[in-house]
């Protein structure tokens, strides 16, 4: 009995149908590689689905070249406090004081300026140093002392606000010199011939989209010679036309009104110079090292009292920069200032992924974080939504992300 075999051969695929395939396949990748990076992107497409959602609601005028210019100036010190609040999550500490020591520096600021006629350039290299002090005195005690950073920041925020109440005799301080004025509100000079945009700012915009692309490039070769996991080839370069549209899209909105804010190059400096010291140098390391896990950077032999009593020198020289900012952009110094800036910076820093337990985030997480707070703040304000449910929403967002940030860890932990 013979049995007869016929080999059987597939179909060939309707006209159309490689198409679709490939769509599938590239489709597939993407959902791998957001699976795989969910921390690392979740944030950055909410931001693009929040601010796509108030463009359309607010009838484009979230996307307004003014309104992103005033949306850059309104959030620079929250800004400047997320990433000095994000190093200290990572380390695994928090901080409670920098909102009212916002407040002690720009008092001393007007104290410096307005009543003494104190040049203004060196009034604020004191307040930087006022500021590094403080931070200093909290970090010595919470790192050689051994006191909760909790005890010890809420101490220093109930002292900076008392002596800021003490400086002003209760009284709002100012005018401030117009130079100063100019460093918060002012905006990059107009330079080369006439055209339709802001050439010095058009000019900054394309180097960022040439260094952009070169990190980007330069980071994926690094990880591929250290044998790590990196993105498929055609998500890697859909996320490098994305950034490099989101740059040239808010280079030419800004271009189109008065240019780039002076405010917006100091935080670009440092972002960019954050960014490498947690990338590339040791100490950043370091700060990772003692909020993932203390006693193995114990044994592996890092200095962890020296690397905390270094993160809140270094938040308390950030919080007199923010105060400095603030007080500028308002033109006087007031014993009210800096309310509840803790707790933006902090919500901003969970926002762009810091974890509960440190050891995880990123200094341009904390940019993302602030920068999804500020939206909703202008984009509700723009739509006519309420101050008492602007509240609610915000904490829900805040909620959300840290409930995100717990679901992703059992996740993969599972």
């Amino acid at each position: 009995m013979s049995t007869d075999v016929t080999a059987k051969t597939p179909a060939p695929a309707p006209p159309g149908k490689g198409g679709s395939a490939a769509a599938g396949g590239l489709w597939q990748l993407m959902l791998d590689g957001l699976r795989r990076n969910m921390r690392q992107y979740g944030m950055l497409i909410a931001l693009g689905l929040i601010v796509a959602l108030f463009a359309v609601w607010s009838d484009g005028d979230l996307l307004l070249p003014r309104n992103v210019s005033n949306l850059v100036l309104q959030n620079s010190y929250i800004l400047i406090l997320a990433i000095g609040m994000m190093l200290v999550i990572i380390s695994g500490h928090i901080d409670l004081s920098v909102g009212s020591l916002t407040a002690f520096t720009g008092a001393m600021a007007a104290v410096l300026m307005v009543e003494n006629d104190l040049p203004w350039p060196v009034a604020v290299l004191l307040c930087l140093a006022i500021g590094a002090a403080a931070g200093a005195a909290q970090g010595f005690f919470i790192a050689y002392l051994g006191i909760p950073s909790f005890i010890v920041t809420l101490a220093g925020m109930l002292l900076f606000r008392g002596l800021t109440e003490i400086f002003l005799e209760g009284q709002t301080l100012g005018p401030f010199p117009k130079d100063l004025q100019k460093v918060a509100n002012g905006f990059l000079p107009e330079v080369g011939p006439e055209t339709n945009y802001h050439n010095l700012t058009l000019l900054l915009g394309f180097a960022l989209i040439a260094f952009v692309i070169y990190q980007e490039v330069r980071d994926r070769k690094r990880q591929q010679e250290f044998a790590l996991e990196v993105l498929p080839a055609k998500l890697f370069l859909l996320k490098l036309v994305a950034l490099v549209s989101a740059v040239l899209v808010v280079t030419l909105l800004l271009a189109s009104y008065k240019g780039a804010p002076i405010v917006l190059l100091i935080l670009g400096v440092l972002v960019v110079g954050f960014g490498y010291l947690m990338r590339n140098a040791i100490i950043g390391r370091h700060i990772y090292a003692i909020g993932g896990n203390l006693p193995a950077a114990k044994l592996s032999g890092v200095k962890d009292k020296k690397v905390t009593f270094l993160v809140f020198l270094n938040m308390g020289m950030l919080a007199a920069l923010a105060g400095l900012v603030f007080a500028a952009r308002f033109n006087a110094a007031s014993p009210k200032a800096g309310l509840n800036f803790e707790l933006e910076a902090i919500a901003a820093s969970f926002i762009g992924g810091a974890s509960m337990s440190g050891g995880v985030g990123t200094v341009l997480g904390a940019i993302i974080g602030g920068l999804v707070l500020g939206v909703l703040n202008n984009g509700m304000n723009l739509v006519g939504i309420g101050t008492d449910w602007q509240q609610v929403i915000k904490g829900a967002v805040l909620l959300a992300a840290v409930g995100f940030d717990v679901w992703n860890k059992r996740r993969v932990g599972s």
